[in-house]
């Protein structure tokens, strides 16, 4: 087969998987209590072993298709999951996709691919020091820290928390992978080591925080994840690994225009399921008070008149 198809439908079939996951992580949170204790709530459902059994799932297909194709190619298509787990999510609450929502998932995409084509390039060769990726650790643990604080708005800001660790997570897989490549011995270092628990823990974080995130819907909060991924990975790509963007400052330019557009994907998905929101809560009301039936107005009480001798 070639391998370029291969690669494509890798990644179609990652994108559903991780589309699914996202859907039944967002009906499990709709489920449960949000004073309920949460990790012993969701270690009993069965909804949330389903989720997770998708998530890895995809990550293979994933990294399998990054084996046959192009990072050019592959992780465009991973934005994907963005398209295929709005509808999939209406359809399986039983309503349609709105307009703005229709709206929100293109401007996100688009941003999407722009940030995806400045970023992407040849195969990646170097790898983080020990140092290095403790220090990055320690640094999005501390972001992590303060997005995941209670307060106003915790499903974006969960989100945005999921997308950060998932994409450290990311970044820090790329040694693992180069290193193991590189070198068999290499597996066995301290250094890989360090590197494969880091990236359990993120990985495991991320998940963790996703399933928060998605108490507030799944729209803005999943668009909100996707965009955060790639821009965590880039950073530390940029940063300390020595990669840049394709074009020079065009490139940059680009991946800069792509942030913006999708940004605005974001907001538009985002007021998109607030105004979903209102009209279910306007909906139940209805629902109330025609379930109580017409207020019936109380007769008023009867004026006795008095006989004129006792006036």
């Amino acid at each position: 087969m070639n391998p370029t198809l291969l690669a494509v439908g890798l990644s179609l079939l990652s994108a559903v998987a991780y589309a699914t996951a996202a859907v039944t992580q967002e009906r499990l949170a709709a489920r449960i209590p949000p004073r309920s204790r949460r990790l012993r709530t969701l270690w009993g459902a069965r909804a949330w072993w389903l989720a997770v059994a998708l998530n890895s799932g995809a990550a293979l297909l994933h990294v399998a298709a990054l084996r046959f194709g192009p990072l050019t190619l592959v992780q465009p298509l991973g934005a994907l999951t963005l398209v295929a787990a709005v509808p999939l999510g209406a359809r399986l609450t039983g309503r349609r996709v709105g307009r703005r929502e229709w709206h929100g998932v293109a401007w996100t995409l688009a941003g999407l691919g722009a940030l995806t084509f400045a970023a992407s390039g040849p195969a990646p060769e170097a790898t983080l020091s020990l140092a290095q990726a403790l220090g990055v650790a320690g640094a999005t643990a501390a972001v992590l820290g303060l997005l995941a604080w209670p307060g106003a708005r915790p499903g974006l800001r969960h989100a945005t928390a999921s997308g950060l660790s998932s994409g450290v997570a990311s970044a820090l897989t790329q040694t693992v992978t180069v290193a193991a490549t590189g070198a068999g011995a290499a597996l066995l270092s301290g250094r890989v080591a360090v590197v494969v628990l880091l990236v359990a823990g993120f990985a495991v974080g991320g998940l963790l925080l996703a399933q928060t995130a998605y108490q507030d819907g799944l729209g803005a909060p999943l668009a909100l994840l996707t965009l955060a991924n790639p821009v965590a990975a880039s950073t530390i790509g940029i940063a300390l690994l020595g990669e840049g963007f394709r074009g020079g400052a065009a490139g940059a330019a680009l991946a800069l225009a792509g942030a913006v557009i999708a940004g605005r994907g974001v907001l538009v998905l985002s007021r998109a399921a607030a105004a979903d929101r209102a009209g279910v809560t306007r909906t139940a009301a209805r629902g109330r008070i025609v379930a109580a039936g017409p207020a019936v107005p109380r007769p008023a009480p009867a004026r006795v008149r008095r006989p004129a001798s006792c006036r």
